[in-house]
């Protein structure tokens, strides 16, 4: 399938997180945040190399300390991707953070206590093309918006967004990016959905404390990708109660589903019923679990029997029907050549290796051409 996303998204002002831009045409960034100790240098370096291994943007860091901050410039030498510094109430840590290379500061101007100190912090941001990113969670609210709502609501969350948004202002400060998280679904789509209105800079997505692994993942597929439907949204952040890595690949997932980004294979598969061919559950099981270490973006159709099998084959790139006494395998739409049970798993395996080996062939060939 290559049908186009039909979304529209938002057009917003453009921001750079290092290398990654951020908003405008630009791809919608993957992203997520370290679970490590930061002052353990060697925990976080590694936690964030696997979350570049699994396809990750942008990585934000917690900078609780002076002491974190220090370790914060250790990883920034020794790691490629571009870095958040996660910082509350200590306008210090921001300025070391800033003198060490950090990408982005997440930070509330609002919690930085005097107007001396935010203008710093400002200041050292415009300097050294520092973008913010201004973070409002529905757990963090001002004590003076608890007493004027009473609970979170979107609007609450949209004029604290506000205020700090106000003070940027104040200060001519463009350059940021503003998420509104809760962990109510519906707070949080309100809430971006009226400042997506209000403001032109980029908006981070994410429903905050989403839940573990199955339930967060269903929570963040639903709240995103209804404001992904409606164009909003920049970049993301999947937040789970599991391994870091785990939010990358959700992330993509969501974005491939609504054809916004591609990353790795693309896997229609049935459900199974008494009509396959063969067992479908173990063999995708078995192919996600192969094939996770590919990039290249591609639909790949497993479908057990004659039914629905040859039609999503034939818009598939690779496509697998079974059939009996043996399975019949598309490639490009087209039927190819018959595979066995015994062995099914790794011919499909192989079979899809050597069509990513391929495209990757041409598409270093299209390089070298352009740099002749």
């Amino acid at each position: 399938m290559k049908q186009e996303s039909p979304i529209k998204r938002r057009q917003s002002r453009q921001i750079m997180v290092g290398n990654v831009p951020v908003g405008g045409d630009a791809p919608i960034a993957v992203q997520s945040m370290t679970n490590t100790n930061t002052c353990d240098v060697d925990a976080t370096v590694g936690q964030i190399e696997a979350l570049q291994e699994a396809g990750a943007d942008i990585v934000r860091v917690s900078v609780p300390s002076m002491e974190a901050a220090e370790a914060f410039g250790q990883i920034r030498s020794r790691v490629s991707l571009p870095l958040v510094a996660d910082i509350h109430f200590d306008h210090k840590i921001a300025l070391r953070v800033a003198e060490l290379g950090v990408d982005c500061l997440r930070i509330n101007p609002g919690n930085i206590g005097r107007e001396d100190r935010v203008s710093a912090v400002i200041n050292a941001a415009r300097d050294r093309g520092i973008p913010i990113r201004i973070g409002v969670n529905a757990g963090s609210l001002e004590k003076s918006l608890q007493r004027k709502y009473g609970e979170p609501t979107a609007d609450a969350l949209v004029e604290s967004a506000m205020r700090h948004i106000d003070i940027l202002d104040r200060h001519d400060f463009q350059d940021f990016k503003v998420s509104l998280k809760a962990s109510e679904v519906f707070m949080t789509v309100e809430a971006y959905r009226k400042i997506a209105s209000q403001i032109e800079q980029p908006l981070h997505l994410g429903i905050t404390e989403a839940g573990g692994f199955r339930s967060g993942t269903v929570k963040s597929s639903i709240g995103l990708g209804m404001l992904l439907m409606d164009g909003i949204g920049d970049t993301i952040r999947v937040s789970l109660a599991a391994d870091p890595v785990q939010e990358i690949k959700v992330g993509f997932d969501i974005l491939k589903s609504l054809r916004l980004r591609s990353r790795g294979i693309n896997f229609i598969a049935c459900p199974s019923c008494s009509r396959q061919n063969f067992d479908v559950i173990q063999t995708m099981n078995d192919l996600e679990a192969r094939l996770e270490d590919v990039n290249t973006s591609m639909d790949v159709a497993i479908i057990g029997c004659i039914v629905n099998g040859p039609g999503e084959a034939k818009v598939a790139d690779i496509g697998l029907t079974g059939g009996s006494p043996k399975n019949l395998f598309y490639m490009d739409g087209k039927p190819n050549q018959k595979l066995d049970n015994s062995t099914l798993t790794e011919d499909l395996e192989r079979l899809i290796r050597e069509e990513v080996a391929r495209r990757k062939e041409q598409e270093d060939a299209i390089i070298a051409r352009s740099g002749e």
